[in-house]
């Protein structure tokens, strides 16, 4: 242990010991700060964000760039060289022939000449009388081969001559003016330059299409089980079923599973237990509360025992608030609910309770969500506005995967310091506009609390266009 206690000691010693960098180095990583950190922020702007698609980039752009640097140092290498030799093995030919037909102009038979290079050299040899050379074509930006063939004619013969390289002829035609003659060769483009080159290519990225969709088959299935765990945590999170979830894939992945599938256990473990024991207190409590209201029945009418009994009222709705709020949502089971349907009832609602109330709905109506559990919640916020407003506006709209449903008024509203405290379990305001006759201060936590449980938040906005209140409510779908 004392040996333990030393070397944490030790180490953090060392870790508060900071060399000064010099002047200049500091500089200069000061500037290179800057271009790494707009670097940085812009791949992770143009990045894909899923797991898959970034696996599948770490597989293939080192792939690609290591294909890419081979294709490059074959291209550079190989064939550069091959071509150069082929091209110079050519001019070889052509210099001889030349020399030939320079030196020995009266002893060499040139159609026998002709012959012999057609038969021995594959070269089409044709002795034109001495004429001048058609203008020169225009020289291809990228072909090597126009490039070695005047670098060696000019090299090893050193007389005018004419090359036409261009186009997607098989044939390269060479005319060189001698000093009687005019000699025109015709070579087969393959002659002058590597022309399987293209099979190295082929067979290159083949191999590695191959290869990349085999590792997109198992990258697939490495992927998916972490995709299943996230669709099941999402629906945890919404309070759905996920009973068909099963642990898969790697053994990092079956982990996290089985460790997700623990916490749901013991989560749902412990709101049984909560809302078994909050059922007999319930009935404890309300067993108790009936005995008062019998012996107060028994009691002759007076203003005390009117008094009692508002106060055994008051305790039985306080009572029903504070269960409904540990109780939460219970047990109900996700369904398609109508949305439409539901807020055309808070706006009866909110008629009853005295208000002009309008309803408005777009986008798609059905959403799967816990119905009773999700109408109390909104029946608390149409009711508490539609109390304390004469106006009351509710809005839903259903778009990009979430629920959204807007209820505004044109009552007193709350500060804005307060909106976050009246979310508070029994909190109250002076001037409050959530506290009615017998109110406990749960309403809105209640309300918060159902729309957190299907995975959305409920927050209280700005000043509507009405003049009051807007409160929001806003749930993935």
């Amino acid at each position: 242990m004392r040996l333990t206690a030393a070397l944490r000691r030790l180490g953090e010693r060392i870790r508060a010991v900071r060399l000064p960098l010099p002047a200049p180095l500091a500089r200069l990583l000061a500037l290179l700060a800057v271009p790494y950190r707009w670097m940085a922020r812009t791949l992770y702007r143009h990045s894909p964000k899923g797991l898959f698609p970034r696996t599948l980039l770490i597989l293939v752009v080192p792939l690609v760039i290591m294909q890419a640097v081979l294709a490059f140092v074959f291209m550079e290498r190989h064939y550069n060289l091959v071509t150069q030799r082929l091209s110079d093995s050519v001019v070889r030919d052509i210099a001889m022939l030349a020399e030939l037909i320079r030196d020995y102009p009266n002893e060499v038979d040139l159609e026998r000449l002709t012959t012999l290079a057609r038969a021995n050299l594959d070269l089409t040899v044709t002795i034109l009388p001495l004429e001048p050379l058609p203008p020169p074509r225009p020289k291809p930006f990228f072909d090597i081969v126009d490039r070695y063939l005047s670098q060696q004619i000019s090299q090893r013969i050193g007389r005018p001559f004419w090359i036409d390289t261009v186009g997607r002829s098989s044939f390269v035609e060479i005319r060189i003016q001698l000093e009687r003659h005019t000699l025109r060769v015709i070579a087969r483009r393959s002659q002058t330059y590597a022309s399987n080159s293209h099979f190295f290519i082929v067979w290159m990225v083949s191999t590695s299409l191959v290869l990349m969709i085999i590792a997109l088959l198992f990258l697939r299935n490495q992927t998916r089980p972490v995709e299943k765990l996230a669709t099941a945590a999402e629906s945890f999170g919404k309070g759905r079923p996920i009973d068909s979830f099963r642990p898969s894939g790697a053994r990092e992945v079956r982990r996290a599973a089985q460790a997700f599938i623990e916490m749901r256990r013991r989560i749902e473990r412990q709101i049984e237990q909560r809302t078994a024991m909050l059922a007999g207190v319930s009935h404890d409590l309300r067993t108790i509360l009936t005995r008062f209201r019998l012996q107060l029945a028994l009691f002759p009418d007076s203003e005390e025992v009117r008094a009692l009994q508002r106060d055994v009222d008051e305790m039985k709705t306080m009572l029903e608030d504070y269960l409904a709020f540990a109780r939460g949502e219970g047990d109900e089971q996700p369904t398609p609910t109508d949305v439409a349907l539901v807020l055309e009832d808070l706006e009866a609602e909110a008629e009853i309770v005295g208000a002009e109330a309008s309803s408005s709905f777009t986008g798609a109506p059905v959403v799967t969500l816990k119905a009773l559990a999700f109408k109390r919640a909104l029946t608390n916020l149409a009711t508490n506005a539609a109390r304390f407003g004469k106006h009351v506006r509710i809005e839903g709209r259903n778009a990009d995967g979430w629920l959204t449903i807007v209820i505004e008024d044109d009552g007193p509203g709350i500060p804005e310091e307060e909106r976050e405290n009246v979310f508070r379990p029994f909190y109250q305001l002076d001037q409050a506009r959530n506290r009615d006759a017998g109110g406990s201060g749960l309403g809105l936590a209640i309300a918060r609390d159902v729309v957190r449980a299907h995975g959305g938040d409920l927050v209280l906005g700005e000043s509507s266009d009405l003049g009051g209140l807007m409160a929001r409510v806003r749930i993935p779908t």
